[in-house]
């Protein structure tokens, strides 16, 4: 893996923060959804059987970011489900950013699943997504 993920607990005490420092914006991106669904739950416990294709594109590759991890949010809410992986692809076109990624998980069953935090939403309290000198860093704090 080429990211790095770091819980950050000074950061938000009641929330979980976290920051994912990588060598290209795509492992940025795989770093924040990693460091999301782990927040959620042991993806190791996690079995397949669901699985939701998602495409996004945005000019703003900050914003497609947090699109990105807020639908995460939606479909574990919408369809009860913890996530084992989300293998993503990120390419430029043009002008805009485009995502490519799959959710693949299953329902929330807590006999079977090591279960973390029941995450509402992704914030834009501290939310960040910087380039500097090659190396790309994303801040995120989640709500729970």
């Amino acid at each position: 893996m080429a990211w790095t993920i770091r819980f950050l607990e000074e950061v938000a005490l009641a929330d979980i923060a976290f920051q994912v420092e990588a060598g290209s914006i795509e492992e940025a991106f795989r770093g924040a959804t990693q460091a999301l669904l782990e927040s959620m739950a042991n993806p190791a416990t996690v079995s397949g059987g669901w699985e939701r294709a998602i495409e996004r594109s945005d000019e703003d590759a900050a914003a497609l970011l947090f699109d990105w991890l807020s639908d995460i949010v939606y479909w574990k809410d919408a369809a009860g489900v913890v996530f084992r992986e989300a293998p993503l692809t990120l390419t430029k076109q043009e002008h805009r950013w485009l995502l490519r990624a799959k959710l693949i998980g299953a329902l929330v069953d807590r006999q079977t699943q090591e279960l973390h935090a029941d995450v509402k939403g992704v914030t834009k309290h501290l939310y960040e997504l910087t380039e500097t000198g090659g190396c790309w860093m994303v801040r995120v704090v989640l709500d729970v």
